[in-house]
């Protein structure tokens, strides 16, 4: 028997890479706010996992409020169109590793973006009958960790784990007061001694 009543899974490098995606995305947002500077792969990657305001101060620092409005507008709009049409890359084994998790485990997603990326995630590859709950930064302003508790409370878990790839999702697992794997397959390397190095490897450890 698993010592695990649920799963709280990061997106952005845990269950998908959609950096090319979202770099066009980003691209068209910074054009309708006439910012100069555009997003390439390797930038995008280096922000994914960083709440929106965060990405805005690394790339577009010198913005005023009233151009981030507008690119927050832009991005939020484009992906509830382009991202659920194009989606992106799923780790392999994704869905397979996911119906096999759910006979046993409660699953939910945890990420740090805005309000209509996990349903576009959905809408694009269909993954939503495997998740009980969600929740993101952009629909309640809480941290990454906050939000964790959140389904913690909301869903009545007593022994949750949280699966994410970056420091930042460490952090916020500890700061949740719950177990946490890392998708050492994902964007970020963390200093942890429970890994995953792929997707199927998950049903190993929980």
């Amino acid at each position: 028997m698993s010592k695990y009543d649920g799963i709280i899974f990061d997106l952005d490098g845990t269950l998908w890479d959609a950096v090319e995606t979202v770099v066009v995305i980003w691209n068209k947002a910074l054009a309708q706010a006439e910012i100069a500077p555009t997003m390439n792969y390797g930038e995008m990657r280096a922000c994914m996992g960083l709440r929106i305001e965060q990405i805005f101060d690394r790339v577009i620092p010198q913005a005023t409020q009233e151009q981030r409005e507008t690119v927050r507008k832009a991005c939020t709009q484009t992906e509830q169109d382009l991202l659920a049409e194009r989606g992106g890359v799923l780790y392999p084994d994704l869905e397979k590793t996911l119906a096999l998790l759910k006979k046993t485990h409660r699953l939910f997603i945890v990420s740090n973006c805005h309000e209509g990326y996990i349903r576009a995630f959905f809408k694009a590859h269909g993954l939503e009958k495997y998740f009980e709950d969600f929740e993101c930064a952009g629909r309640t302003g809480l941290s990454k960790g906050e939000n964790i508790r959140l389904i913690v409370r909301r869903r009545g878990l007593s022994a949750p784990v949280y699966v994410g790839d970056t420091v930042m999702d460490f952090d916020a697992a500890r700061e949740a007061g719950v177990d946490f794997i890392h998708a050492a397959y994902g964007f970020g390397e963390v200093g942890c001694s429970v890994k995953a190095d792929s997707v199927s490897q998950l049903l190993q450890l929980v």
